[in-house]
């Protein structure tokens, strides 16, 4: 994992400012709007498990995706994606989500990314979007919610990021009353802020959620 984090520290491409990242930073305040039905970080970790077997049933659909089979999905094949789905994007905004989930910036979408491309999909909710994730993607639609729920949890303020104080904060509301140690909080957050402003997207957040529930762009190499 450290050779991976140390190429996500040399990725410059700023998502931050973005058109599309104002786009998230609103459906994410939107949402936070409704409340959360997480009470503790321990809640979150105990979903883990469930959300990983809901991750790798997405597979399937990555490699019917990937039409070429080398283990990526490009921008033609993500169009053809979107067309499969009836999810109607501009190709302007096709190219943006696909540059924001091309973490490595090697122009091809592995399998922990396009997971995290359909999440954001799905936090954008444009019209259809959330059928075509019943339709075509399986019952992907409660583990995305319970991911945006997750978010939500952590960004106490409701801006749209999360702080390192705010991560302290969320990892010390347990449902026993005990509080944890900063460190656990400052590890889990250092592992979330890719980008090291001090200030944690939704994506950094679901990039760190599929390393933490096993599933990293490597694993393909393993099977």
């Amino acid at each position: 994992m450290g050779a991976v984090l140390g190429r996500q520290d040399t990725h410059k491409r700023s998502f931050h400012g973005s058109k599309l990242e104002a786009k998230m930073v609103d459906a994410m305040q939107q949402r936070a709007s409704h409340g959360t039905s997480m009470k503790s970080f321990d809640s979150i970790v105990m979903k883990f498990p469930k959300i990983d077997e809901s991750f790798r049933k997405c597979k399937t659909i990555f490699e019917q995706f990937d039409e070429d089979s080398n283990g990526e999905i490009d921008k033609e094949e993500l169009k053809h994606c979107f067309q499969k789905l009836e999810i109607s994007f501009t190709e302007e905004e096709i190219c943006d989500l696909f540059e924001a989930c091309d973490i490595n910036e090697d122009m091809g979408m592995k399998f922990n990314e396009f997971i995290v491309f359909l999440c954001l999909v799905y936090l954008l909710n444009e019209p259809a979007v959330s059928e075509a994730i019943k339709m075509g993607l399986g019952n992907l639609e409660g583990t995305f919610e319970t991911l945006v729920d997750a978010f939500v949890f952590l960004d106490k303020n409701k801006d749209g990021y999360v702080s390192k104080d705010e991560m302290i904060q969320a990892i010390n509301e347990t449902t026993t009353g005990e509080r944890s140690s900063g460190r656990i909080a400052m590890k889990r957050f250092e592992e979330m802020d890719w980008d090291k402003n001090g200030m944690v997207s939704f994506k950094e957040f679901l990039f760190a959620f599929t390393r933490w529930v096993g599933i990293d762009e490597n694993e393909d190499d393993d099977e």
